[in-house]
């Protein structure tokens, strides 16, 4: 146990080495680090939103918007249903309270509007016997021909669930594209969604990148009107301002032709006449061909491009367009359009979210915490040191060496990692001082053990290590599986603890199993010692 071949002493060194480099830049301030050559190292930790500020959002689920919306796609759906061949004769089509509502003219007409409206009720879940579980809608039939499809409680929450879920994904995907670096995404109760985002220098532009819908619709135009009141609209259109001027209205065809779903990539760009940012967009092969079909058939037509209820773009077709892809044009600012590109790539979110809370944190609190936080760990392994070296002398001084040697490895780790490093994080690092030492108490107990029993000093040492190390092993993974869980099923700051202790735990494993040994291998081939003092 005490033999190491060259190349491991030189590979173990180099880790060490190589960790010192990279914490370095941790050091000293950005600005310090920009001003260094290219060739060395510049990568810093990532502070988290407790240790550097930054912006912290709470949304909900806005479910009356949601379930207006859902209502009136539930509204046409049936409306196309009805007029299938052979076509269903009906009256009062309407929404009614939560659900979508008509009456079936013809009695005998009752069960083939049945089978037909059966369909929609969505079913959203299957039980393991294959049948079927929670219906979004539920259908209900009156004697006097009225039907009724109405949310069902069940699945109006799975619904909800299901949005908050695919919300995240989205506002990941978002937050990603703007540069921000770890933020934290994370699902709150039933129906929110906690957003932190360290080191953001403009939340307000975060909270329109991440609080808008970004429903991408386009629509053929049926007409348009000006005026301080909307006109109601026929059936089979809907009525939709224009956002750069409000007073403007266009009628639209109520079934979109595309949706953002559509999109494969949306990208800034400029006007090659007027020289206005404008984005272009490209569509999915099934896209671009019904992109296609319709501008082919309909040239002279309007073509609106509609943007969370509102027309941003209502362009004529001059020709069609055969290649998939299109401009959205309007009063755009540089960023505008580059913000609205975003919001395309990203994808649309299921439903519109509203602000419940909303906090800055400031760089101030960041500067307390940090402050604290060191202080806590120098006066910890301070602690630490003077105990080991009180109660294991010069083998004490090797055992905080090698705690020196793992923090170092620890806060390597975390800058290549990108990880972010919060107040709970720093708590983990702390705590893994203790068990990096507790490695080392074991060591040394099993050589005081060997010692006492008879064995020379050399023998000792190398039983003690070789005895130690598989206790040392168990030990220390069950620790590691603990972590695990608490990352994988904890939010916010036990994940950052967790984070930096499951860290801590695995260079901990490798100060214990190289370089103490190591350390302890080089001293003994030095002084061949005959008599241990621990």
């Amino acid at each position: 146990m005490l033999h190491f071949a060259r190349w491991k002493i030189i590979a173990i060194l180099l880790v060490v080495v190589a960790s010192i480099i990279v914490v370095i830049p941790n050091l000293f301030s950005k600005e310090t680090v920009e001003s260094w050559p290219d060739w060395l190292p510049k990568k810093q930790m990532t502070l988290g939103l407790d240790l550097q500020g930054g912006a912290y959002l709470l949304y909900e689920v806005d479910r009356t918007d949601y379930i207006e919306k859902r209502l009136r796609t539930l509204l046409s759906d049936v409306r196309k249903a009805m007029l299938e061949a052979p076509r269903i004769g009906y009256t009062g089509l309407a929404i009614q309270g939560d659900g979508v509502q008509l009456r079936i003219r013809d009695p005998e007409q009752i069960e083939l509007a049945r089978e037909r409206l059966e369909p929609l009720q969505n079913p959203l879940s299957t039980t393991l016997l294959g049948g079927t579980g929670v219906n979004e809608f539920e259908l209900t039939v009156g004697t006097d021909g009225v039907m009724r499809l109405t949310y069902s409680a069940g699945g109006l929450e799975q619904r909800v669930r299901g949005i908050v879920a695919q919300s995240i994904e989205v506002i990941g995907r978002r937050i990603d594209e703007l540069g921000t670096t770890e933020p934290s995404i994370q699902r709150q109760g039933s129906d929110r969604i906690l957003v932190e985002a360290p080191g953001l220098d403009d939340p307000e532009r975060l909270k329109a990148i991440v609080g808008q819908t970004a429903q991408l619709t386009f629509h053929l135009v049926e007409g348009q009107f000006s005026g301080a009141e909307t006109q109601a609209p026929q059936p089979g259109t809907i009525v939709v301002p224009s956002a750069e001027t409000p007073s403007l209205f266009y009628i639209l065809q109520d079934s979109p032709l595309l949706t953002g779903e559509d999109l494969v990539d949306a990208q800034t760009a400029f006007d090659q006449q007027t020289n206005e940012p404008v984005v272009n967009f490209r569509l999915s092969s099934t896209g671009g061909r019904i992109f296609g079909e319709v501008t082919q058939q309909n040239v002279g037509r309007l073509f609106a491009i509609v943007l969370d209820d509102e027309v941003i773009s209502a362009p004529q077709i001059r020709e069609p367009i055969l290649g998939g892809s299109g401009q959205i044009s309007g009063s755009f600012s540089v960023e505008s359009a580059n913000d609205l590109s975003i919001l395309l790539r990203a994808g649309s979110l299921p439903a519109k979210l509203t602000i419940v809370e909303e906090r800055s944190v400031g760089p101030g609190l960041g500067a307390d915490s940090i402050e604290a936080g060191k202080l806590a760990s120098i006066i910890g392994i301070i602690a630490v040191f003077i105990f080991m070296f009180l109660t294991y002398g010069f083998f004490g001084l090797i055992a905080n060496l090698a705690v020196l040697v793992n923090v170092i490895l620890i806060f390597a780790v975390v800058t290549m990692l990108g990880a972010a490093l919060t107040l709970p994080g720093i708590a983990g690092i702390v705590l893994t001082v203790g068990t990096a030492v507790d490695s080392n108490v074991l060591i040394y107990e099993r050589i005081r053990e060997e010692y006492r029993a008879g064995r020379s000093a050399i023998q000792s040492i190398d039983v003690g290590f070789q005895r130690a190390l598989g206790t040392i092993l168990d030990a220390n993974l069950t620790t590691l599986i603990a972590a695990s869980v608490l990352f994988y099923l904890g939010s916010g700051p036990v994940r950052g603890f967790a984070v930096t202790h499951a860290i801590g735990i695995i260079t901990t494993l490798f100060t214990a199993f190289t370089f103490t040994r190591l350390v302890v291998a080089l001293w003994v081939r030095w002084r061949r010692p005959t008599v241990i003092h621990l």
